[in-house]
């Protein structure tokens, strides 16, 4: 076992499946690790808090909106923690191919740099970056049009009884939505709280229930519920939030 081992998450990357299974598979292999970072915007921080507290995992809240900002945090970090922690091995875990240029320099500061990636999202050009790489398979869970009818009529009250011999009043109109809209709104619970979400983490999240396939595009998707949904800004929109 090496003594000293750094674990650094691209969690806007791998899904919180992975992230478990990636814990396990460093303490199995390089011993536990003394440093883990999870990089990520703050919704994601907030709906995935509990996981990181379980797996002692400390939250780098990225605020910044620009393309990449979140590798670019952990790839700053990393350059600087290999200085003070002179670590031995240093386990990225993301599918992005973009850390190459940080994993050379990692190896030039001499770490051992391993690659944890997510399966269906890594490519061959990013294994061969690394001095090791695993592959880790994500365990889906997809929203079944059925399952959302099911949670959404669990939502509704029972009506009142009316005393004997009351007139009916007439049925209240309903504004039930489309399956399809309320299947997004469950898949993303910080929409349907009002929040505003990075369109990136919501493409992810979107992918991993089946609501949107490997190439589709989200902004699309949003784009068929206009009267739901407003892309922000925009001319060329990077986040979405519910009407």
């Amino acid at each position: 076992m090496t003594d000293r081992v750094m674990l650094l998450i691209d969690a806007d990357n791998v899904s919180l499946d992975v992230i478990e299974q990636a814990v396990p598979w460093v303490h199995k292999h390089f011993g536990g690790p003394h440093v883990r970072r999870a990089y990520c915007t703050a919704e994601s921080a907030v709906k995935q808090q509990a996981a990181f507290k379980r797996l002692g995992i400390r939250p780098m809240v990225n605020l910044a909106a620009g393309k990449n900002s979140t590798d670019i945090a952990l790839a700053v970090d990393a350059v600087d923690l290999a200085s003070v922690e002179r670590p031995q091995v240093v386990v990225i875990a993301s599918s992005d191919s973009d850390f190459a240029p940080l994993v050379s320099r990692l190896r030039e500061k001499g770490c051992r740099v391993v690659g944890i990636g997510q399966d269906g999202k890594t490519g061959d050009e990013t294994i061969a970056v690394y001095d090791d790489y695993e592959v880790l398979t994500h365990r889906k869970s997809a929203v079944a049009p059925r399952a959302a009818k099911r949670a959404a009529a669990k939502k509704e009250k029972a009506p009142a009884k009316k005393p004997r011999g009351a007139k009916k009043a007439a049925p209240a109109p309903t504004t039930a939505l489309p399956d399809k809209a309320q299947a997004i709104l469950d898949a993303l619970p910080a929409l349907a709280d009002g929040q505003t979400v990075e369109l990136r983490v919501a493409a992810e999240r979107l992918r991993e229930t089946g609501l949107l396939s490997r190439s589709g595009s989200s902004t699309k998707l949003f784009g068929q519920f206009a009267e739901l949904f407003e892309l922000l800004p925009a001319k060329q929109p990077n986040h979405v939030r519910r009407r």
